[in-house]
């Protein structure tokens, strides 16, 4: 064993005492560990590790700058600070109590990510180094080997494939819930997140406390294993305040679902909104912008309430009025946070079931469109059938659905005649077969009272729903009448 010489301050005479060096220090043999490694995985409050080299930096996760929090990787911080490079080396590893907002810091080809809160945290600084060789597996301390070969896991899990979505938990962190509850429904969305199946081709999630203030806890982009999620919604606090559950579902709408934090493309964005009691501001209103911005919404509420409590609810039905169908599929009820595992797999069903993903507004399924056709003498009936071919091309790229987009049309010459209003038809198929049996009139042709009896009549009835309007005139020529005024008061009524 190799010794340091101590000074030792005594009186009179000043004597070195040869004591034996520390473990961990010069000479000790470092750890080898994987590129994956987390502080969280070497419990001490010291220690000497060996990073391997060739690891990529796209699988380093890491959570803050300089002091990072115990999930980020060991090597992928030490890269980070500067302490080695891609090609690995030794690396010293100090544990350090918990704390909040890590932040997000570009160094050395690896963008650190924030977390708002974590239990335990660490630093890195340049190891000494030993005799072993970093080859990427780390010191085993499993029974010997029995002969089998064991079958490598990967790192890196893919997910469920068949239940791909960009999932924010909006859980309800308010007095309403209290604190041992607030634990209990971290139980169970911890059980969901599990039953989901996330990975890197599968399901990620992100979660949002609902306050007086809302707080993002942690991003998609976070974590990409139920492993890693699980730890994370372990260690989120209870805030307390108001259950401003609106306001918390605007700002996840606005905030989380970005692609600086994670979303992808062309995956169903979905935020799962839970309730305890009752939310203390407009919720339907915060429905309707989170589908304008692409966001189905589902409501979990818990323990409706009970009679007495009824006088001190803005809205008794905020649950149908801030999804957009209260036909059950979006929303979902429990009697309390007790016995809540036979809940989980329904619920996560639902989440998996994208078809039914319609509630999420784009171009293709929130917006009305009245066809306008001209059906005039001077058409002809050869010519009208190739306009009832275009109106029905231009319909059949529009996702048609009671939930989705609504399609109409008026045949017009000096009268006009209703072929099919918004509410006739909620299919796509229906929509298109109604559209090339529609008859040719044959007449003159008056643009613009045409357009009047539209606005009037047609988009009237619906001027209340959340759909765009728009109006699309079919005509091969010139009108009779004046069409700048109608076309004018039309622009005004849609504003």
């Amino acid at each position: 064993m190799s010794a340091a010489w101590i000074p030792v301050l005594c009186l009179g005479v000043c004597l070195l005492l040869l004591l034996p060096e520390p473990v961990g220090s010069q000479g000790a043999v470092p750890i080898a560990i994987t590129c994956s490694t987390r502080g969280l995985d070497i419990r001490k409050e010291k220690a000497d590790v060996l990073c391997p080299g060739g690891c990529s930096l796209e699988e380093f996760s890491v959570f803050g700058n300089i002091v990072y929090a115990s999930v980020s990787s060991i090597c992928g911080a030490a890269i980070h600070r500067g302490v080695i490079s891609i090609s690995g080396g030794p690396v010293r590893i100090y544990s350090l109590p918990g704390r909040e907002n890590y932040s997000s810091v570009v160094a050395n080809g690896i963008q650190s990510q924030t977390l708002s809160r974590w239990s335990a945290s660490f630093t890195v600084t340049k190891g000494k180094s030993g005799t072993q060789e970093a080859t990427g597996q780390a010191v085993s301390t499993a029974r010997p080997p029995t002969g089998k070969r064991l079958k490598k896991t990967p790192e890196k899990k893919t997910g469920n494939k068949d239940c791909k979505a960009d999932i924010a938990f909006l859980i309800d962190g308010s007095f309403n819930i209290g604190q041992r509850r607030f634990n209990l429904q971290k139980n169970f969305v911890g059980k969901v997140a599990l039953m989901l199946g996330i990975g890197t081709e599968g399901p990620h999630v992100g979660l949002v406390q609902a306050s007086e203030h809302p707080k993002i806890e942690f991003y998609l982009k976070n974590f990409t294993s139920a492993k890693d999620v699980l730890f994370a919604i372990k260690e989120v606090g209870f805030k307390g305040g108001n259950s401003n559950t609106g306001k918390a579902l605007k700002h996840t709408a606005q905030k989380f679902f970005t692609a600086d934090a994670g979303v992808r493309k062309g995956i169903p964005k979905v935020v799962v909104v839970f309730i305890d009691g009752w939310p203390s501001d407009d919720i339907e209103e915060a429905g309707i912008v989170a589908r304008e911005f692409g966001v189905n919404v589902f409501i979990v509420s818990v323990a409706k309430p009970i009679p007495e409590e009824l006088g001190m609810v803005q809205d008794v039905a905020f649950v149908d009025k801030a999804v957009c169908r209260n036909n059950g599929f979006f929303s979902y009820h429990m009697p309390n946070w007790f016995g809540t595992t036979k809940y989980v797999k329904p619920l996560v069903q639902k989440l998996c079931t994208h078809e039914q993903m319609m509630c999420s507004k784009t171009c293709y399924n929130s917006v009305n469109i009245a066809f306008l056709i001209d059906g005039s003498s001077s058409v002809g009936d050869s010519n009208f059938r190739l306009m009832l071919e275009f109106v029905s091309n231009i319909a059949k790229t529009f996702e048609i659905s009671d939930i989705g987009a609504k399609i109409a049309a008026v045949q017009f010459t000096y009268d006009q005649r209703t072929e099919f209003s918004f509410t006739d038809y909620s299919t796509k198929e229906n929509v298109l077969a109604v559209i090339r049996n529609i008859r040719y009139m044959s007449g003159g042709t008056a643009t613009g009272d045409a357009i009047s009896f539209t606005v009037r009549n047609v988009f009237g009835p619906v001027r209340d729903n959340p759909n765009k309007n728009f109006l699309v005139i079919v005509t091969d020529g010139q009108s009779y009448d004046d069409v700048r005024g109608p076309a004018a008061a039309a622009h005004d009524a849609a504003k």
